[in-house]
């Protein structure tokens, strides 16, 4: 795909997930409060699961390698 980097692709993921961590909340209470922190913190998961992604492209398609083992110390 011509002008497709994968790799700022991946960049853009690490700034959403970046920005969702930021993103203030509403004036919401109860199970709307409860639901909208439930969806940041999947959308940050996501975001950052994508964001630490090793992206390759071979014969036209994208594949993106994503370590899902725990760090080790």
């Amino acid at each position: 795909m011509a002008g497709f980097d994968p790799n700022e692709m991946i960049a853009r993921f690490k700034d959403r997930a970046i920005a969702v961590r930021k993103r203030p909340l509403p004036p919401i209470a109860g199970e709307e409060r409860q639901l909208f922190i439930a969806n940041a913190e999947t959308d940050f998961r996501d975001f950052a699961i994508i964001g630490d992604a090793t992206a390759t492209i071979e014969d036209g398609v994208l594949t993106l390698r994503i370590d899902l083992n725990p760090p080790t110390k």
